[in-house]
C-alpha cells in the first residue's frame, strides 16, 4: 500500500480550505480549529460522568461482524459512567460510536463552535461522540450517509488510515455494504497481502490525531481508526452540497443498508460468504484492469 501523510495546518482560511481540500476532496488536519473551544480543556472523563453517567450506551468490541449482525448492531449495553470507569482503569478493547450525548446534555453544545466558515450544510442536531479504550479498533468502513466530517480528538491518541472511495476494489469492499472484507488491524506493521493481494496497490493517507486535532474527512472516505490510548472524539457532519451527493447518501441509508440487513435476516450464512467472494472477484478484476492499462 502506498501511504501519504495527511497535511497538517494550524489555521486555514475558508478560501484556501475550499480550494485545496473541500473541493478536491482531500483530507487535512487543522490543529488550531478547536483552540478557543471551552471543550478543549473542560471535557474530561469525570465531567462527562457527572452529567450523563447514568445513560445507557451501546458498546462495540474488536470482533468483526458475524453473519447475523445487522449494520451498527451493538455487542452490549452498559451505563456510560461504568464504561468510563472501565477504560480509565486499563486497556479495554471496547468503544462507543454515534453517541448523541448532546440529547442528554444540551448544554455541551455551548462548549464548541461550529465551523460554519468552512462548510455549509452542517447537521447541527447531530453532533456525535466517539470513545474508545486503548487498543480498541474501528474497522475499515466509510460513513453510510456520505457526509463530510470534522472529527476532533479529545484526550489520548488515535492512529488513522484513510482511503478515497475510488480505492474500494483494492481494499475488498463487500457489495451492499460500507465495509471491507480485509483486516487492517496493525496495518502500519504488516498487511495480509497474501490473502488480499490487491491491498498493495491501494493508496492511502495516515496521521496520528492528538488532543485538539481536527481531521477533515471528505464524504465517502474509507477510514480505519485504532485507539493508541483511551480517548474520545466528536464528529460534526456536513451534508454534501450537490444534489447527486445527497441522493447517493439517501440511497446508501435506505436502499443499500436496507438490502444488506434484509439479506442478513433471510440468508445470513449464504450472504456472509457471498459478500466476501464478491469482494475478492471485484479486486481481481480491478487488478486485471490495472495490469492491462500498464501494458
Amino acid at each position: 500500500m502506498q501511504i501519504t501523510t495527511i497535511d497538517r495546518v494550524e489555521k486555514i482560511t475558508p478560501e484556501v480550505f475550499r480550494k485545496q481540500y473541500y473541493q478536491p476532496r482531500r483530507p487535512v488536519v487543522i490543529t488550531g480549529l478547536s483552540e478557543e473551544w471551552p471543550a478543549r480543556e473542560k471535557w474530561t472523563w469525570d465531567y462527562f460522568k457527572s452529567i450523563v453517567g447514568q445513560q445507557t450506551v451501546g458498546v462495540y468490541n474488536n470482533e468483526r461482524a458475524s453473519a447475523s449482525t445487522p449494520v451498527n448492531g451493538a455487542d452490549d449495553y452498559i451505563r456510560f459512567g461504568d464504561y468510563l470507569d472501565m477504560i480509565q482503569q486499563g486497556p479495554v478493547t471496547l468503544r462507543i460510536f454515534l453517541f448523541n450525548i448532546f440529547q442528554h446534555a444540551p448544554q455541551l453544545t455551548k462548549d464548541f463552535y461550529w465551523p460554519d466558515h468552512l462548510a455549509k450544510g452542517l447537521l447541527k442536531k447531530y453532533p456525535m461522540l466517539f470513545a474508545g479504550g486503548a487498543g480498541s479498533v474501528a474497522h475499515m468502513h466509510y460513513d453510510i450517509d456520505l457526509s463530510h466530517i470534522f472529527h476532533t480528538q479529545f484526550l489520548g491518541r488515535k492512529r488513522v488510515l484513510l482511503l478515497e472511495n475510488k480505492q474500494s476494489p483494492y481494499i475488498y469492499r463487500m457489495p451492499f455494504t460500507v465495509e471491507s472484507a480485509a483486516s487492517f488491524v496493525n496495518w502500519h506493521q504488516a498487511l495480509d497481502t497474501q490473502q488480499f493481494p490487491a491491498l498493495q496497490y491501494a493508496n492511502g493517507y495516515t496521521t496520528v490525531l492528538e488532543h485538539g486535532d481536527t481531521l477533515f474527512m471528505p464524504g465517502g472516505y474509507w477510514h480505519h481508526m485504532e485507539y493508541m490510548d483511551s480517548g474520545f472524539a466528536m464528529s460534526l457532519r456536513a451534508l454534501d452540497q450537490s444534489l447527486t451527493g445527497k441522493l447517493n447518501g439517501l440511497y446508501h441509508i435506505v436502499g443499500l443498508r436496507g438490502m444488506n440487513n434484509l439479506l442478513i435476516k433471510l440468508a445470513p450464512q449464504w450472504w456472509y460468504h457471498y459478500k466476501r467472494r464478491a469482494a475478492h472477484r471485484n479486486a481481481m478484476r480491478a487488478l486485471g484492469q490495472l495490469t492491462t492499462s500498464n501494458e
